[in-house]
């Protein structure tokens, strides 16, 4: 090794790359010899990092959790992942979509160069749903998800549940809800818990922006299988998830991106082809359906595919044009002269 310095961050590199590390290994990988393997570990404790050693002739090291975050040393390929993956931090949880911000902040002014233009190459337009934006309080979502890892009884007040009142007049009130929590899901934008009510002895998936956990949690639960054994495909049933059009086709539109992207809908996919244009990918329920929403953009474009598409164009074209012809027409079918 050059240095000191360097030969400690390859000493963090393979810390981190595996569990565990024989002393002797470690040692012939860095081409040093075991004691100095042991006062680089002590530096590597002094600077905060938790490197528990085992002793004996099969003795080595093992890089552990501590109780503060350390310094973290990162591959290019996991820089440029984790600069990707802060722009599209869109998590709906109060305060952590700034937060990522600031860590991308934070990483983009220590890249070197070329990481910095590969980051940059892969700058991403997030573009949000058009419904009201709803959001989660992090310390709700950190209760649920403890007791969703803990497989402990969650209460929690509901907003707008349905069970019913206990007592009359002013001091009626809603209990609390009970269930064996099991997962925590993102889907369309929002949280949910899925989970068995206890109450109501039945699988449920409750909104996780409408929950207000109650302390201290319940007993633990044993693990129990979702119905149909697939999370995903429950929580679609259960949300009334659409099945997927069955006629999909793509266009290119004389509109920005970011205009298509406002308007064009959940599944469809835009691409930006230059300032002015955007490609779209898009489905309905009929070729026809879709010609006319492509019609429904206010703007030209040209049919890339498939052909049944193109087909839907031309008929479209023509009974709209048989429809100005027909308002334009007196009752006896001639024609109404221009002025």
């Amino acid at each position: 090794m050059s240095s000191p310095s360097s030969r400690l961050l390859a000493l963090l590199s393979l810390l981190q790359s595996r569990r565990d590390w024989p002393g002797d290994v470690l040692a012939d990988r860095l081409g040093v010899s075991a004691r100095t393997v042991r006062r680089d570990v002590d530096r590597l404790r002094e600077l905060g990092y938790p490197v528990h050693a085992t002793k004996g002739p099969d003795g080595g090291y093992r890089l552990t959790s501590g109780d503060r975050m350390p310094p973290l040393l990162l591959d290019d390929e996991q820089v440029v992942a984790l600069s990707l993956a802060l722009q599209t931090a869109g998590t709906g949880v109060d305060g952590v979509d700034e937060a990522a911000l600031r860590a991308l902040t934070t990483l983009r002014q220590v890249m070197p160069t070329h990481l910095r233009a590969a980051s940059d190459a892969l700058a991403v337009t997030v573009v949000r749903r058009r419904e009201r934006d709803v959001t989660v309080g992090a310390d709700v979502l950190l209760a649920v998800g403890t007791a969703v890892r803990a497989r402990e009884v969650l209460r929690f007040d509901y907003e707008g549940g349905s069970a019913p009142m206990v007592g009359q007049g002013e001091s009626a009130f809603r209990p609390p809800r009970r269930a064996e929590p099991h997962h925590l899901v993102t889907w369309g934008g929002r949280w949910y818990l899925v989970g068995y009510d206890l109450d109501r002895q039945d699988w449920r998936t409750f909104r996780v922006d409408r929950m207000a956990p109650r302390t201290p949690t319940g007993p633990r639960v044993p693990p129990r299988e979702v119905p149909g054994g697939d999370v995903a495909a429950f929580v679609a049933a259960r949300l009334g998830a659409r099945p997927a059009s069955p006629c999909r086709g793509e266009a290119v539109l004389r509109m920005p991106a970011a205009e298509v992207a406002r308007w064009a809908g959940r599944d469809a996919v835009v691409e930006a082809v230059d300032a002015a244009h955007a490609r779209l990918v898009t489905s309905a329920w009929s070729w026809d359906g879709l010609a006319a929403v492509l019609g429904m953009f206010g703007v030209p474009f040209d049919v890339v595919g498939p052909p049944d598409l193109a087909d839907a164009c031309r008929r479209l074209a023509a009974r709209y044009g048989a429809a100005v012809a027909a308002a334009g027409a007196p009752p006896g079918g001639a024609p109404v002269p221009s002025p």
